[in-house]
């Protein structure tokens, strides 16, 4: 049976495709206050606001590509059993080519009802619009975990990382919960690749290995270490 890999991907990776990460150093994302566009309070000041934030996202992530990166964690699959937990909404993981993607935060080409969240909508387009509605008639919303709101597939991430033979960390501060916590339930025996230009904390694990590079570098170098182990 093969062994399964872990991977816990952030902002990093995608930035390095051209996508913004949501908080700038200047605290906003593309311009916003972040509790403006990625909250239920932003949501319910000015909800045409936040549809527009996320239609341009969506034609920014259209145009932006997989990279080195992503194309590394894919190639993984040739030897192991490969699951990506990422806190990203794009689509590169898919586009790359990778078979098991769980979106902690939501996919940015879904749509779902504003009062039943279980009524989710592949997007045929780049935008939502004010009245369209979902089929029980009320206004759909970018399928996005919003700040203040529960991430519904956290869960399911938890069982994967306690059954996990090796964790990978890629492009994340690990600052963002619940999502920073994952590494908590993986084994203690895990070994644990932390791919990432600036170290993150990491504090109450052993056999940690820090890569201090880019997605687009370090994660081919510890994906040719790793099938050349299988």
């Amino acid at each position: 049976m093969s062994k399964k890999i872990v991977v816990l991907t952030g902002a990093g990776i995608s930035a390095e495709s051209g996508l913004a990460t949501f908080r700038g150093a200047d605290g906003l994302w593309e311009g916003h206050h972040i509790e403006d566009v990625a909250s239920p309070e932003g949501w319910a000041r000015n909800p045409e606001l936040v549809l527009d934030f996320y239609n341009q996202r969506r034609l920014a992530a259209r145009q932006a590509q997989p990279n080195a990166g992503h194309l590394a964690l894919v190639a993984l699959e040739k030897g192991y059993e490969v699951v990506i937990v990422t806190q990203n909404v794009d689509d590169l993981h898919e586009r790359a080519g990778s078979s098991r993607v769980i979106h902690l935060h939501g996919q940015l080409f879904q749509s779902r009802s504003t009062r039943h969240e279980e009524l989710v909508y592949p997007m045929t387009s780049d935008r939502i619009e004010m009245g369209e509605l979902c089929e029980k008639g009320h206004q759909l919303r970018p399928n996005i975990v919003w700040f203040g709101e529960a991430v519904p597939l956290m869960e399911r991430a938890i069982e994967e990382a306690a059954t996990a033979d090796i964790f990978m960390v890629v492009g994340t501060s690990l600052q963002v919960y619940p999502a920073a916590g994952l590494l908590q339930f993986a084994p203690q025996s895990c070994p644990i690749y932390v791919i990432d230009p600036h170290q993150p904390p990491l504090t109450g694990r052993r056999n940690v290995r820090f890569v201090a590079e880019p997605a687009t570098t370090g994660v081919p170098r510890v994906a040719a270490e790793l099938l050349a182990e299988y």
